[in-house]
C-alpha cells in the first residue's frame, strides 16, 4: 500500500525513530488497514471514529494486553494526525481516541548485595578470561554506574568516555543527547579494557567502537545480553532481569541513596518525569518489605 510506504518514509526520516519502533508501527496500521477493510473503510481518508474505536474493541475481545492496546492506539493517532496533516484525510479522525491506560507493573530490581556479588564474580572472571572478562566486566560495571539502556551501551565510541571528569555522552531515543556520570570503579574497569583487552581484539572492523566483539566488530545487544543473563546466572537467588533489569536497578539504588527525581530523569533519559516516579513506587515497595521481615508487629 502506497500510503504506508509514504508513512514509513515519515516514520524513519522525519521523526528518526528507530527501525524496530517503525517495524511496530507499521505491523499495528496494517493490522488496522486489514480490519478497517473488512468494515467496508475504502481507504484510509474514510477512516472514523467510529471504525478506529471498532478496532481497539476487537484487540480487547481478542485478548490483547492493555499495553498492546494501548500502543495501537497510539500508533493510530499517529497516523491519523500524519493522514490529516499531509493532506490525504480532510480531517483527523484519530484525534478525539483515547488511548487506553496501560498496566505499569513495577520493575524487578536486584539488591546491593546481588549486585556486589555480579560485579566481584565478573571481576574475578576477568583475571581468567582475559580480553572477553576484561569486556564483560566493563560492560556491567558501566551499565550499573550509568542506567543506560543496552542500544545505547553498544552505541558508544571512545570518545564518548570523558575519562577525566567521569562521564559518558550517551545518545538515546530519538537520537537525544545527554551526558551520564560514572564512579570510580567503572572508571577503573574501563580503563583496564580500553589499556588492555580492547587492544587484543582490534581489527580494522573496529572503528572507533568502544566495546568490540570476539571477532572485532562493534559489540551487539544480543552478546551484552547474553552476558548479563550468563553472570546473574552464577549469583544464586538473583533474579535474572537481564541489561534492563541493571537500568532499573540503578534507578532504584540511586532514588534509596537520596537522589531526587528529577536528576534521576535525566540521567534515565526519560521525556517525561511520569515514566521515572515508577522507581518512587519499587523503594516504596522494597522498605515495606523490609518493615514486614524487620518489625514484630508489622
Amino acid at each position: 500500500m502506497l500510503v504506508l510506504a509514504d508513512f514509513e518514509r515519515h516514520l524513519a526520516r522525519e521523526r528518526d525513530l528507530s527501525p524496530h519502533s517503525v517495524r511496530a508501527y507499521l505491523a499495528d496500521i496494517s493490522g488496522l488497514a486489514e480490519h478497517a477493510s473488512r468494515m467496508g473503510v475504502e481507504g484510509p481518508a474514510d477512516l472514523t471514529i467510529r471504525s478506529l474505536r471498532n478496532f481497539l474493541a476487537n484487540q480487547q475481545t481478542l485478548g490483547r494486553a492493555r499495553t498492546t492496546l494501548a500502543r495501537r492506539a497510539t500508533s493510530v493517532r499517529a497516523f491519523t494526525a500524519w493522514l490529516h496533516r499531509s493532506g490525504r484525510a480532510a480531517h483527523d479522525a484519530g484525534a478525539l481516541l483515547a488511548i487506553p491506560k496501560a498496566h505499569r507493573e513495577l520493575p524487578v530490581a536486584l539488591g546491593h548485595d546481588d549486585i556486589r556479588a555480579l560485579l566481584n564474580g565478573a571481576a574475578a572472571a576477568a583475571e581468567e578470561d582475559g580480553a572477553v572478562g576484561q569486556r564483560d566486566l566493563a560492560m556491567l560495571e558501566l551499565l550499573y554506574a550509568t542506567g543506560i539502556r543496552v542500544s545505547e551501551l553498544t552505541g558508544l565510541d571512545l570518545d564518548d568516555l570523558d575519562s577525566e571528569r567521569c562521564v559518558v555522552r550517551v545518545l538515546g531515543k530519538g537520537r537525544k543527547e545527554r551526558v551520564v556520570p560514572y564512579g570510580v570503579p567503572a572508571a577503573e574497569a574501563v580503563r583496564s579494557w580500553i589499556v588492555g583487552g580492547r587492544r587484543e581484539l582490534l581489527t580494522g572492523a573496529s572503528g572507533a567502537a568502544l566495546f568490540l566483539g570476539a571477532r572485532g566488530g562493534r559489540i551487539d545487544q544480543r552478546t551484552v545480553r547474553r552476558v548479563v543473563h550468563v553472570r546473574l546466572a552464577e549469583v544464586e537467588g538473583a533474579a535474572d532481569v537481564g541489561p534492563h533489569g541493571l537500568r532499573h536497578t540503578a534507578a532504584t539504588h540511586l532514588l534509596e541513596g537520596g537522589a531526587d527525581l528529577r536528576s534521576v530523569q535525566e540521567i534515565l533519559g526519560h521525556s517525561s518525569l511520569g515514566t521515572t516516579q515508577i522507581y518512587t513506587h519499587v523503594s516504596n515497595e522494597r522498605l515495606r518489605a523490609a518493615y514486614k521481615l524487620a518489625h514484630p508487629r508489622a
